[in-house]
């Protein structure tokens, strides 16, 4: 069988499943079982495939088919236009928290310095292997999961940032020096409400970590927390900014703007689709 008839059954056979994008992923299994790239892929796509390889890719497409996620299957992610390793031990890294980080970063744009920065929450270290690099400054990553501060120590070796980030297991800021104080803290924290799981697509429902899904039965059970514990490990004058549901707008805004907390310039971001996403507030202490 020729590759091009190779992938043309499993694009058939992924669309039957519920693939939206069946040519596509069809076409990226087998890059991965290759090691062909797009270009390479089309210039040889009237090559014979060998009967082992075959089997190994139809392997892989039922496999999708059964909605493992592509991302498990190859092992990787694109993110910020780096390549990260994913397990199921962490969220799959998405678009939306490349939008958190464009906010985050934007605060510094002007030349201001970061002297530290937090990525609490911090899964695949996605997020604090990107500050690392964008800001060129020291970078605490915080998780609960031992098997997710595995995968970010791969990620942090893969794209050479072990000299800046260092990352500690910890339910939030528990395992925190209390005298350890942040320009910038990002979080992307678990937030969906639990009776809206099942709810999601298999491949999220079935495959990601409850651990970093799971907001408690209001979704915000982790951001109250985070806006408690927050202000003790900001600077003064210190950003904190948080991906959000499309749906938390009012309730984070209402309670990062809270009198009993120290923030002000509270407000939440739309993304590019125009769906609220970033909450962002300035650690202002009284008497600041």
């Amino acid at each position: 069988m020729h590759i091009d008839e190779l992938l043309s059954a499993a694009a058939r056979q992924l669309a039957r499943a519920g693939m939206g994008e069946a040519v596509l992923e069809a076409r990226l299994l087998f890059q991965h079982l290759s090691g062909l790239n797009r270009s390479q892929l089309v210039l040889h796509c009237q090559q014979s495939v060998d009967v082992g390889m075959a089997a190994q890719y139809q392997q892989l497409v039922a496999q999708r088919s059964q909605r493992i996620p592509l991302q498990h299957l190859t092992g990787v992610q694109e993110f910020w236009s780096l390549d990260f390793i994913v397990s199921p031990a962490v969220l799959i890294p998405r678009p939306e928290t490349e939008f958190l980080l464009e906010q985050a970063l934007a605060i510094f744009s002007s030349g201001r310095c970061c002297s530290q920065a937090l990525d609490m929450c911090t899964g695949s270290g996605v997020i604090a292997v990107v500050l690392a690099k964008e800001l060129n400054c020291p970078v605490i990553g915080v998780d609960i999961s031992t098997p997710a501060l595995e995968v970010a120590l791969e990620n942090l070796r893969r794209h050479q940032v072990t000299d800046r980030v260092r990352l500690i297991c910890s339910d939030l800021f528990a395992g925190l020096d209390p005298n350890c104080k942040f320009d910038l803290i990002v979080s992307n924290p678990p937030y969906i409400a639990d009776a809206e799981i099942r709810q999601l697509e298999p491949e999220v429902a079935r495959a990601e970590p409850l651990l970093a899904l799971s907001g408690g039965a209001s979704g915000l059970v982790v951001i109250e927390r985070i806006a408690v514990e927050a202000q003790k490990f900001l600077q003064p004058g210190g950003w904190i900014l948080l991906e959000i549901g499309a749906d938390q707008k009012k309730a984070v805004t209402a309670l990062f703007g809270s009198p009993e907390y120290r923030y002000e310039q509270v407000r939440v971001i739309d993304d590019w689709s125009g769906r609220p996403r970033v909450l962002q507030a300035k650690y202002v202490p009284t008497g600041s």
